[in-house]
């Protein structure tokens, strides 16, 4: 009978904790266990900022940070309390399932069972790395690029981990895994990268609150932010007086003391403020002048990397900083556009012996650009592309690809690129009308440089490196070696700037890059990109004649 009674009145006890829990930061003191670098209970002493962002109400919360800053345990206690007091079923999506989606099991799922028996006796099967199931309650683990996995879940509560590293396009259909419920909530979470592109295209949409607290010399209510607040004292990485570099207060200029973090910043001191209050979705930045774990004089050399090294650059203003930023030379700007035209108009045909190409990306609508090449024999280069420059002579856009039979007619094309997806039976059709004179065209990641590997002759395929083309399409309009027409359109100028270089780091800590674009359309950025392609196929044509012979 004494056991019976520990037993009831644990199970009291249990159950009045448990209606005590209205709010998500309550479940988390109440039933979330840390490890390193905070092991024990969760609280709020060493992330104050997370407090309102765990019981945010807003259907759409946005999170654009640096890197470590506690979003993802915040979106994981999200999902724990969903699952546990709610009974909602929750949809984790995440840049890719293979590795992404194993690896969250395995360094944030599991360990935060391990550390809590709450949540072990909370799931009733975990084995499966996509989906564990609590009682009626599902949690399912997705890849944001592929649009089947996403499509059969109905989720009350929706969480994107990393959007930047995510199909955009496949973000809005995850959204209507909610569409039929009631109450439901989206949490997008990220580190930026270029304007108006992932996070940063919902964060400007939002409330866009800043974490602001009392400083304790001038009791002004501030915020950290980037150059103001980061006094670097030293120049290069060896500089022994990098690591007096501090953090100081925008307002009176005084040092705040790193190690005093938790005292300044803490819940009682700081408060989020909004730059537009009256916005449905409710955003939250911060950045890593505020982590405790991050000491000023680790930013210092963050910084001083960043002034040789674009991938360094890069990591700085996103993953420190939590901001957006275009490394110099990493996208096309008006200037250059404005450089590159010439006296010349559109033509409406085109006759002689010019050497046309096309290119020809492949939407809603067929995006096409004619160019006529001429070869600089005073050059010298083993590249054909680099010795010689281009003339834009035409760019438009039809519905149907009928017409662009027409359009290699009366251009005298003598070569076209063109997209091969998503049109892919329309697009091989016209190939077979003009058997060798048009290639359909892959973007490919296992291309090195400039390399175009030609498939099967009936294939009608090629696939290149889409980085590596990019580069040197787009960079004609930097070195000036394309000529554009004086009536340009302003659909066509929009293109070309819209695509962005954004550095990374191999796993050799060697810079790589990639291009990404804002909410900006870049078709005729890509049709550019496969005339540049149909260059070179082109000139192997006329493989009985000198090269020069052809021009």
């Amino acid at each position: 009978m004494h056991n019976l009674e520990i037993l009831l009145n644990e199970r009291i006890s249990a159950g009045l904790k448990r209606k005590t829990v209205t709010t998500c930061s309550k479940w988390a003191e109440s039933y979330r266990v840390m490890g390193q670098p905070f092991p024990g209970p969760w609280n709020f002493k060493h992330h104050p900022w997370a407090k309102d962002m765990h019981d945010c109400t807003n259907e759409m919360v946005i999170g654009q940070k640096a890197a470590q800053m506690g979003y993802t345990e915040v979106a994981l206690n999200w999902v724990f309390k969903a699952i546990d007091v709610d009974a909602k079923s929750v949809l984790y999506v995440l840049p890719a399932t293979t590795p992404d989606a194993s690896d969250f099991s395995s360094s944030r799922f599991d360990p935060a069972l391990e550390l809590s028996t709450h949540l072990q006796n909370l799931f009733s099967d975990v084995k499966n790395v996509g989906h564990k199931r609590a009682g009626d309650a599902n949690f399912y683990i997705r890849g944001s690029r592929s649009r089947s996995q996403m499509k059969s879940i109905p989720a009350a509560l929706l969480i994107f981990d990393e959007v930047d590293e995510m199909n955009q396009d496949n973000i809005p259909l995850a959204f209507e895994r909610a569409s039929g419920q009631i109450d439901k909530q989206f949490f997008l979470l990220s580190t930026p990268t270029i304007d108006n592109f992932g996070i940063n295209f919902y964060f400007i949409q939002s409330t866009q609150d800043h974490y602001y607290f009392r400083c304790p010399h001038c009791n002004k209510y501030t915020e950290l932010i980037y150059p103001d607040c980061l006094v670097i004292t030293g120049e290069t990485l060896t500089d022994e007086e990098l690591k007096n570099s501090h953090l100081i207060c925008k307002e009176c200029k005084i040092k705040l003391e790193h190690k005093t973090k938790t005292e300044w910043l803490g819940l009682d001191n700081s408060k989020w403020v909004s730059t537009h209050a009256n916005r449905d979705s409710r955003g939250f930045y911060i950045n890593q002048l505020y982590s405790m774990t991050m000491e000023p004089y680790k930013l210092a050399q963050s910084f001083i990397r960043a002034q040789s090294n674009p991938a360094d650059e890069q990591e700085f203003y996103n993953s420190k900083l939590g901001q957006t930023h275009v490394v110099e030379g990493a996208r096309v700007l008006d200037e250059h556009i404005e450089n590159c035209k010439g006296t010349h108009k559109k033509k409406m045909e085109s006759k002689g012996s010019k050497f046309t190409t096309m290119g020809i990306d492949v939407g809603k609508w067929l995006h096409y650009v004619i160019e006529e090449w001429t070869f600089d024999s005073n050059i010298q280069f083993n590249d054909i592309n680099l010795m010689s420059t281009v003339k834009l002579i035409q760019e438009d856009k039809l519905a149907h690809f009928e017409e662009l039979d027409d359009v290699m007619h009366r251009y005298g094309v003598l070569f076209a690129v063109c997209d091969a997806q998503p049109e892919r039976r329309k697009a091989l059709e016209f190939a077979q009308r003009f058997w060798g004179r048009v290639k359909l065209c892959f973007y490919g990641n296992s291309m090195n440089g400039k390399q175009i590997h030609v498939h099967e002759e009936s294939e009608h395929t090629i696939t290149v490196d889409r980085t590596a083309w990019l580069d040197l399409s787009l960079g004609r309009f930097r070195s000036g070696r394309i000529t554009l027409p004086m009536d340009i359109s302003k659909e066509y100028q929009q293109n070309i700037k819209a695509p962005v270089r954004i550095y990374e780091k191999d796993r050799n800590g060697n810079p790589v890059g990639r291009y990404v674009r804002g909410n900006e359309e870049d078709h005729f950025a890509h049709s550019r990109n496969y005339s540049e392609i149909a260059f070179p196929l082109g000139a192997g044509l006329s493989v009985s004649q000198n090269i020069g012979d052809v021009y």
